[in-house]
């Protein structure tokens, strides 16, 4: 789409100049993405959510030393402050000493659960955008990659986390040897390539663009703030567990609302762990009718199914970096380029 074009269907929609200006400026400006990891490089691990000991993470640990890389442990590892893995200011100050560590080359987040919202807001990134580093989590980690890819466009990495690690490999699923090894390939600069199964209610068509995303119930959390996520021109990702079908109703609802639907290139549903609705009390609606609800007006794809979330199949995904998605009746393929 050319510049005239662009300013013209902006326009259009009635969106205003200040709105205009913002959405040129992201799309003019390319993703910082953090270098790749080499043999004997360290990554960080610390608990910015939820509490977690040092005997859970020796699955994680030994499998990353098995990748040629050093692990180093955050003060937050093994502290708790009820669920959460040490007080806010100690979760914070663990994690920005990771942030400004120049040793450290990436931080993989222990556990999701909740926390990050707590202390976001105190966290600098100045030495962070100077010297970039990969961030590694999802669930409620969707609040850094948010954060981060609004504000600073740095690349960062929706995989995960420590407590996924099978304590014996020998008896691991297939599938979470895959979803596991998909963090390494992520981290050595391997370029990331995915399929899903077709739904017979996916949109069909072939784009271009940054791929951003994650919890669906944090990006709500976070709309408004100044770690809302920025969804004009991208392909917008999005999962969630433990939640009553209203209630998903009223997160998508939301990103219609807030027009986060309104200018992706296109919407991918990964995995949603949907809690049974109470007898007398059904909603009446799946999933699929939810979405498409809220985006049969638009002519982008939409895939469901995708492997990503709260579930055995979350592979590794990079936010923040340019991808291909290919929805035709007989593939869905996301594609890193």
């Amino acid at each position: 789409m050319n510049r005239k074009h662009f300013l013209s269907s902006v326009l259009t929609a009635g969106t205003a100049l200040p709105a205009i200006a913002s959405l040129l400026h992201d799309a003019d400006t390319p993703p910082l993405v953090p270098p790749a990891l080499k043999p004997g490089d360290v990554i960080g691990i610390t608990s910015p959510a939820g509490f977690i000991t040092i005997n859970e993470l020796q699955p994680a640990i030994q499998k990353i030393e098995s990748w040629g890389l050093k692990v180093r442990l955050g003060n937050t590892i093994g502290k708790r402050d009820f669920s959460f893995g040490g007080t806010d200011n100690e979760r914070a100050r663990d994690f920005q000493q990771m942030l400004d560590d120049p040793a450290i080359k990436a931080i993989m987040c222990a556990r999701g659960g909740y926390g990050a919202v707590r202390i976001i807001d105190n966290l600098n990134f100045s030495k962070f955008q100077g010297r970039p580093k990969w961030i590694i989590g999802f669930s409620d980690i969707t609040v850094l990659h948010s954060h981060i890819n609004s504000n600073y466009k740095i690349a960062t990495i929706h995989s995960k986390m420590c407590n996924s690690f099978p304590e014996d490999w020998n008896k691991a699923e297939p599938i979470q040897v895959e979803t596991i090894a998909s963090i390494k390939d992520a981290l050595t600069g391997i370029k990331m390539k995915y399929a899903a199964t077709p739904n017979e209610r996916n949109r069909t068509g072939i784009v271009e663009g940054t791929l951003i995303g994650g919890n669906l119930k944090t990006i709500e959390n976070l709309s408004g703030s100044k770690s809302e996520i920025k969804t004009a021109g991208k392909i917008l990702f999005v999962e969630d567990t433990g939640e009553y079908l209203y209630s998903i109703d009223r997160m998508f609802w939301n990103l219609k609302r807030t027009n986060k639907l309104s200018q992706l290139k296109a919407l991918i549903i990964g995995g949603f762990k949907i809690k049974p609705d109470e007898p007398g009390e059904e909603f009446g609606r799946n999933l699929q009718d939810i979405v498409w609800e809220k985006v049969k007006e638009y002519s982008y794809p939409v895939c469901f199914d995708f492997p990503v979330g709260h579930q055995k199949n979350n592979f590794a995904v990079k936010c923040g970096v340019l991808h291909r998605l290919s929805v035709t009746a007989g593939k869905v393929e996301l594609v890193e380029i």
